[in-house]
Parts: C-alpha cells; structure tokens; sequence
C-alpha cells in the first residue's frame, strides 16, 4: 500500500509515530518526508492490518495534523525489512 498523507506533518513527530504504529502491526515499509510537504507512507503486509494503518492515519490521533490521506494499493515488492523512517 502506497498512502501519502497531507497536512501539517513533518517535525512534529509523524513519522516515528507512523513506524510504531505500523510495528505494531506487523507491517514493513517506510514513511519518509516529501519536499512538498506530505509524508509518503509505504506499507506491505496484510491486508486488514494495512486498513487498520490506514484508519490510524485519518484517525485524527496522530502528531501535528492530517487533512487527507489518499491510498493506493499494489503488488507486494516483497524487498521491505522492518518499518524505517526515511
């Protein structure tokens, strides 16, 4: 899964949250800062863990502000390692 989240989220703390989030459940991937300002979060694993990603994502409990998250789904690449910040 491809998400790139919009808002008010780099330096406050979204990206880490993201990562413990996503660890939490499983997941391998990244969420890495974007220089127009968005976070590009992706994620591989099961699919109801990636939605409960997602729902964390627009949750409105995460650090600084999410206004919209757009997703995209696609093959697993199967070469992820862990959930890093980049």
């Amino acid at each position: 899964m491809t998400a790139w989240v919009h808002g008010y989220v780099q330096g406050v703390g979204f990206r880490w949250w993201t990562r413990a989030r996503a660890l939490e459940l499983g997941l391998v991937g990244y969420a890495a800062n974007q220089k127009d300002g968005r976070v590009l979060v992706i994620a591989e694993g099961p699919r109801d863990k990636l939605e409960s990603l997602l729902t964390l994502l627009r949750s409105g409990d995460t650090p600084g502000a999410v206004d919209l998250v757009v997703e995209q789904w696609d093959s697993a690449r199967g070469d992820l390692i862990g959930f890093v910040e980049r």
